[in-house]
């Protein structure tokens, strides 16, 4: 087996001058960590997150929350800061989320869905497929 064909099947990105495999495992919390997200919401963010992630050309390979908070599961290019791309995310759906259930803007006086600090690890330390069954296990009731 060629080395192209090795890197081809172990889940990296190659490009015409890099070849790369970066995951990020993010955690986004809502405003003041209030219980908005049911089931459906969930549902709604993950396609809005998946919509932002062809954007900047990166793979949601994982996403689930719960009422106050959601993670995900990231692949994202060398060129991508992940602060921009945290933005981006952030941005998006709570836009597109905001638009589906017209209840969320008599939640806080501030337009902010999503609290100004987030959680960014990359995903060096576990398994890719124990993040995604950490990830999977969320629930949006408790």
């Amino acid at each position: 087996m060629s080395e192209q064909d090795k890197i081809a099947l172990s889940g990296y990105l190659r490009k015409r001058h890099s070849v790369s495999k970066l995951v990020v495992h993010l955690v986004f919390t809502t405003k003041y960590r209030r219980k908005l997200f049911d089931d459906a919401m969930i549902g709604q963010l993950r396609e809005a997150f998946e919509s932002a992630c062809v954007k900047l050309e990166c793979d949601l390979l994982e996403m689930n929350g719960e009422a106050n908070h959601v993670h995900l599961l990231i692949a994202f290019p060398p060129k991508l800061a992940v602060s921009i791309m945290v933005n981006n995310l952030k941005s998006v759906s709570s836009r597109l989320l905001r638009l589906q259930n017209s209840h969320l803007a008599r939640q806080s006086k501030s337009a902010a869905l999503w609290s100004r600090s987030y959680f960014a690890c990359t995903a060096g330390g576990a398994t890719i497929d124990t993040l995604k069954a950490y990830i999977e296990s969320q629930t949006a009731i408790e």
